[in-house]
């Protein structure tokens, strides 16, 4: 097709076997899409694609990708607001017939069935990657990860441990809780012969760090995630994937909610962020 349609925030460019999405730059962009700067869709990774009315006088175009295609949405296993997906393009509604002319045209060329792709199509964002997390800091060169313990942040057993490296050939996985909810966390998920348990609690798992007060943000988190997440299936081919945090057991969600309630009691959380915090808590039962 070889055309562009800009809609808020990115402009889609239509090659004849990909789609180019390129992310503005602007104060009002999402800081998800100014960090990823632009992504290639190769038309495989594709399974379809929808239109449908957006708000306040918008439509939006929707690329659905296949399963397994993309090492970010592995990662965020589900977790992104809509407002966060890097796959919606919202336009003004007088645009919407050429908007609907670009989706026929697009879905003409879709040959995928919708199965889950056997290796990732998308490449994931370009290393070396590092934010900071509550407790570390967090480096990726595209080789190991490493943990380096904040004494301000880390618990004991973080430091007992020491700062962590982890290359990607230890590794089976990740485990990315966003930021945005309680207990946010990036955890890696071992290859352990021995099949021993990683910690329960993020907090306590020298192989995990944890999120909040502004620390380990989507932005910065996510495509850190995603990038080992490709490195690691890069390293071992299979069924590699990311997963969301596990429900934990009962008896581990009423430690939690114990410590939260020792927070309340000393005046360092506020009665919403406590019942807010505790709902979310049970919720995970």
């Amino acid at each position: 097709m070889g055309d562009v349609l800009a809609g808020f925030h990115a402009a889609w460019e239509f090659e004849s076997d990909s789609v180019l999405i390129r992310f503005e730059r602007g104060i009002r962009t999402p800081k998800l899409f100014q960090t990823l700067g632009e992504r290639r869709i190769p038309l495989e990774a594709i399974t379809g694609v929808t239109l449908t009315q957006g708000k306040r006088g918008t439509v939006v175009l929707h690329a659905v990708l296949r399963p397994g295609a993309d090492p970010l949405m592995e990662a965020a296993a589900g977790q992104l607001k809509e407002t966060s997906d890097p796959y919606r393009l919202v336009l003004p509604a007088d645009r919407e017939t050429l908007a609907e002319y670009y989706a026929d045209e697009l879905r003409a060329r879709l040959t995928g069935d919708g199965s889950p792709a056997e290796r990732f199509l998308v490449d994931p964002p370009k290393t070396p990657l590092q934010f900071k997390a509550y407790d570390a800091k967090a480096s990726f060169d595209g080789k190991a990860v490493s943990f380096r313990w904040f004494w301000t942040g880390a618990s004991s057993a973080k430091w007992k441990a020491g700062d962590q490296s982890f290359p990607v050939t230890g590794l089976s996985g990740v485990e990315w809780r966003s930021p945005e909810v309680f207990e946010g966390h990036l955890r890696l998920l071992r290859r352990d012969p021995a099949g021993a348990a990683q910690p329960a609690q993020p907090d306590q798992d020298p192989a995990a760090v944890v999120f909040g007060l502004g620390y380990g943000p989507v932005h910065e988190s996510l495509p850190f995630a995603a990038s080992v997440l490709a490195a690691v299936r890069a390293a071992a081919p299979g069924p590699v994937a990311a997963v969301p945090a596990a429900r934990r057991d009962p008896a581990d969600i009423a430690e939690r909610i114990r410590h939260l309630g020792e927070l309340h009691e000393a005046g360092l959380v506020t009665d919403e962020e406590f019942s807010m915090k505790k709902a979310e808590l049970l919720a995970e039962l």
